[in-house]
C-alpha cells in the first residue's frame, strides 16, 4: 500500500512563490508515475503537472506552463511542486497523486490515471 504525505502549503501574496513536497511509504518510489492536482471547493479536481519514473519528461497544464516547475527525488521518495509567479486563482488544495499501474506511457493527465493520493495541502493566494 502506497501512502503520499503533502506538505509545505500556505498563504503567499501575489506573485510569491511556494513549494509544496509529496512523501511516498510503501512499494518502490522509482517505479511510480506522479502527479500533481489541485481542487478548489465546488469545483472538480484538475490535472496540474506530471513526471515520469526517471524524472526525465515532465508535462504541465497550461494555466501553470512556465511558472511551476514538478521535480523528484527517488532516493528521497518525494516529488515536489515549485510554484513562482503565483496568482489568486492558483489559489487550492494541491493534491500528489502516484500511479504504479501497468503503463505504456510515460506521462498521465487524468484523475483515473492514477490508483494513490494524498490528503492535499491547501495553497492560497492573496490579491
Amino acid at each position: 500500500q502506497v501512502q503520499l504525505v503533502e506538505s509545505g502549503g500556505g498563504l503567499v501574496q501575489t506573485g510569491g512563490s511556494l513549494s509544496v513536497s509529496c512523501a511516498a511509504s510503501g512499494g518502490t518510489f522509482s517505479r511510480y508515475i506522479m502527479g500533481w492536482f489541485r481542487q478548489a471547493p465546488g469545483k472538480e479536481r484538475e490535472f496540474v503537472a506530471t513526471i515520469s519514473r526517471s524524472g526525465g519528461s515532465t508535462d504541465y497544464a497550461d494555466s501553470v506552463k512556465g511558472r511551476f516547475t514538478i521535480s523528484r527525488d527517488n532516493a528521497k521518495n518525494s516529488v515536489y511542486l515549485q510554484m513562482k509567479s503565483l496568482k489568486p486563482e492558483d489559489t487550492d488544495v494541491y493534491y500528489c497523486a502516484a500511479r504504479n499501474k501497468y503503463s505504456v506511457a510515460n506521462l498521465y493527465y487524468t484523475l483515473n490515471d492514477y490508483n494513490y493520493w494524498g490528503q492535499g495541502t491547501q495553497v492560497s493566494v492573496s490579491s
